[in-house]
């Protein structure tokens, strides 16, 4: 995918005339040459990352803004052949169906466990975390905490994702396939 210095430019010449800047006001907010501001928005020049950090700050907004258009910041596709798929030692697969899209910290994660496969506790996440879950297929038993719970396919579960959870298929003979909307907020 070719960087498009038009499409940036235009966005820049947009964003500081939306302001009302000048190229020298912009300049002087930015840190940035009045020349080296104009060639950019002639697409003359292409700016370093560096450069393209402080027009956007001196045209306050984010560096994502500044870079990619508006249409792909509100549309992200990610193909099935994309998906993060893991395979894990114990027999179970989890597939993150989700696409990436900087600075969203949600994840849907689609998750099939054999028969009798327990996938283990994993930590929990910081303050503010959440999953909701929905059974596809089979049983699966979530542990929260302390609590169990035991769900059968189309039943659904939400918790605060700040605690210890695990998930295990109690079933001995049919796989469970169950579905996690993932919120997970970062430490600071």
């Amino acid at each position: 995918m070719e960087f498009d210095l038009q499409a940036l430019g235009h966005r820049m010449q947009q964003m500081r005339t939306e302001r009302g800047l000048t190229l020298q006001e912009l300049a002087t907010r930015s840190t940035v040459s009045i020349s080296m501001l104009s060639a950019v928005e002639r697409a003359a020049k292409a700016p370093t990352i560096i450069v393209l950090a402080r027009i956007a700050d001196g045209l306050g907004v984010p560096l994502a803004h500044l870079v990619v258009a508006s249409d792909q910041e509100r549309l992200v596709v990610r193909r099935s052949t994309e998906q993060d798929v893991t395979d894990h030692p114990a027999g179970w697969r989890r597939a993150i169906l989700s696409p990436v899209v900087p600075g969203v910290n949600f994840e849907l994660i689609r998750t099939t466990l054999p028969p009798g496969c327990d996938a283990g506790s994993f930590p929990a996440y910081a303050a503010g975390s959440h999953e909701y879950l929905a059974v596809e297929s089979g049983r699966l038993s979530v542990t929260v905490g302390e609590v169990h719970i035991a769900l059968d396919a189309g039943d659904s579960v939400y918790f605060a994702a700040d605690v210890v959870h695990g998930y295990a298929n109690p079933s001995a003979q049919h796989p469970c396939t169950y579905y996690v909307a993932a919120l997970i907020m970062r430490p600071r």
